[in-house]
């Protein structure tokens, strides 16, 4: 694989065909070790959890989906629009919870994304520090699969199918050969809006087993959002004109698919269509409720999934002069850019540390917050 084709400017990210496995017994590269993960792979322990033991969260608590709102209503932007005007309180319920089941069906299928991308990564990439960083993301997203494939068939049985445009797109990074559209797009992209997601059903769940699944879930998967950064500290400076503008302009167009996909009515039909609504009529609604304003005052609120990810770009240097105004359509960027470079979420996951260290009897030897830093 020509370093031209996956734009490699640091040889911790060096990466092989996925059929050479010869190359992967070379004896000269066993020795050939970057130290750049080392600190993430250490902290491992710190922040293991196991959602088969009940230790760590039980399964078995229950909750009325038919009396109550499983997530706060106002997050959900049907009730803000004609469709709300149709429904009764039940019917509000019932749409709420069910589309609670969509996100966390989407959230699985993301995450079931991120084991295979991640096993992948260790098919490919040559150094092996950068390789055991991939093995070790890949144990802890088997064990978001579980969770979340548990949490699910607690509360409503079994997931839903993928939405076509998440569905597309992690095919497309869990097959693509390119080291650096596998991280832009899934520990950038799709990790930012993992936290995003995560950081509001805990602010905003109503079920404690939910947020108790997303904060444990939260404490593995800041240490995946750095490994992101890692490789953005280490490539976006040294990145030609051309390479830059083509990551920077590939990120754009995933952002605008999500943007405009992820949650939108055509995607999840069948919803509607439980609730005795037409899903064209429930399109028109939408389409006619959501305007660029009604975006904008959404992405206020520092949990929006896409501010979080907006933010992620930013922080990495994926947003330059030449999008800036494109995201400008939707969120204050000098604002965002002022921020710190403290995430969403990051209080939120060095909470579930501390616990975690408590529970499994470790020992503080250093604040998780540090480690997020570093």
């Amino acid at each position: 694989m020509s370093g031209l084709t996956n734009i490699t400017k640091d040889p911790a990210y060096n990466a092989v065909d996925p059929d050479d496995f010869r190359s992967m017994m070379d004896v000269e590269r066993y020795g050939q070790r970057t130290s750049a993960f080392d600190k993430i792979i250490s902290a491992t322990h710190d922040h293991f959890w196991d959602p088969l033991d009940k230790k760590y969260i039980d399964f078995s608590e229950p909750f009325d989906l038919e009396k109550d709102y499983i997530v706060d209503p106002d997050l959900m932007t049907e009730l803000k629009t004609a469709v709300g005007d149709k429904l009764d309180e039940r019917g509000k319920i019932k749409l709420t919870n069910l589309n609670t089941l969509w996100s966390f069906s989407s959230i699985l299928h993301g995450e079931q994304g991120a084991l295979s991308l991640s096993a992948s990564l260790c098919h490919i990439l040559r150094d092996p520090g950068a390789q055991e960083y991939a093995a070790n993301q890949t144990r802890e997203e088997a064990r978001h699969v579980t969770g979340f494939s548990r949490y699910i068939h607690a509360r409503w049985g079994k997931p839903v199918q993928v939405g076509p445009a998440l569905g597309d797109l992690l095919n497309e990074l869990v097959l693509s050969p390119l080291v650096w559209k596998k991280l832009v797009g899934m520990q950038m992209l799709v990790e930012g809006l993992a936290m995003g997601a995560f950081a509001t059903f805990y602010q905003k769940g109503r079920d404690p087993l939910m947020v108790k699944l997303c904060q444990l879930v939260m404490t593995d998967e800041a240490f995946h959002h750095k490994f992101g950064k890692i490789w953005a500290d280490r490539t976006i400076p040294k990145l030609a004109k051309g390479e830059a503008e083509k990551i920077e302009d590939w990120a754009w167009e995933v952002f605008q698919v999500l943007l405009f996909n992820l949650a939108s009515p055509d995607q999840k039909q069948w919803i509607y269509r439980e609730l005795g609504l037409d899903p064209a009529w429930v399109q028109a609604a939408f389409m006619e409720a959501l305007t660029d304003a009604n975006i904008r005052e959404e992405m206020q609120d520092t949990t929006n999934i896409f501010r979080v990810l907006i933010k992620t770009l930013l922080k990495a240097g994926i947003i330059t002069d030449r999008t800036r105004g494109n995201y400008a359509a939707y969120i204050d960027m000098a604002e965002l850019h002022a921020e710190g470079d403290r995430m969403i979420g990051d209080e939120i996951a060095e909470e579930g540390i501390k616990y975690l260290m408590k529970l499994n009897g470790g020992q503080m030897l250093r604040t998780p917050s540090s480690i997020a830093a570093e």
